[in-house]
């Protein structure tokens, strides 16, 4: 690990504690049976919590600094997707017409569902950077599932950088972060169809999943932004 690598290490390490929305539990790291409540504890099995008490304190710290790590890396790729977001509104705002190849040599929007490249013009950027501005407002204000399908699709931008960094950097991470995280930040999400090859998925599902309901409420009592929304 290079001098760079230490400084990014303590630098996501430091912005651990600005991520207040999620705790790391949530984040896969398992509590320590003396750090519970008796409530807390009713909820696992005496097996399982006889095996989070066998965990020697080396394993244990090491458990800790790789979940503050990645709450770090998810709070620092936040920060980075919406500025890669605006760069990529001011490449499309120079373009008359969007093509699937604009699309493609851009930041952030070449990760979302590429048969809908064409649609992903400036007004589009404005409506996702508005709402992953509030998907990653929810890592500190406290986490909310996405409210609409274009939300969910910028939580998983959000992990590709993610995961760009973890890259650039080999990050100390367990193996299946990801996994991990999309099950808290994902759970039961419907977004992950979009990418699908089989068109017959995206007909079968165009009352949900088409193209114009992106920026619609999910469910009732799910909130989208008011601009996005418009």
């Amino acid at each position: 690990m290079s001098a760079d690598d230490d400084d990014i290490t303590e630098e996501l390490l430091t912005d651990a504690a600005k991520l207040t929305g999620l705790s790391l539990e949530l984040l896969g790291l398992d509590p320590h049976p003396d750090d519970m409540t008796p409530e807390q504890r009713l909820q696992f099995d005496p097996e399982d919590l006889d095996e989070m008490a066998a965990v020697s304190p080396e394993e244990r710290q090491k458990a800790v600094s790789q979940t503050r790590l990645l709450a770090g890396l998810l709070w620092n790729s936040s920060s980075i997707l919406i500025d890669q977001l605006f760069r990529d509104l001011g490449t499309l705002s120079d373009l008359n017409e969007v093509t699937g190849s604009d699309v493609a040599g851009t930041s952030v929007l070449s990760s979302l569902p590429p048969q809908f490249a064409a649609s992903y013009d400036a007004k589009f950027t404005q409506k996702f950077i508005v709402v992953a501005s509030d998907v990653t407002s929810s890592l500190a204000r406290g986490w909310t599932a996405p409210g609409c399908l274009a939300a969910e699709l910028a939580v998983r931008c959000l992990l590709d950088q993610a995961e760009i960094t973890e890259d650039i950097y080999e990050l100390d991470l367990p193996d299946d972060w990801r996994a991990q995280v999309e099950e808290v930040l994902l759970e039961d999400a419907d977004s992950q169809a979009l990418y699908s090859e089989n068109l017959d998925v995206l007909e079968d599902d165009a009352d949900r999943l088409g193209f114009e309901y992106w920026f619609k409420p999910l469910a009732p009592g799910d909130t989208v932004p008011p601009y996005a929304w418009s």
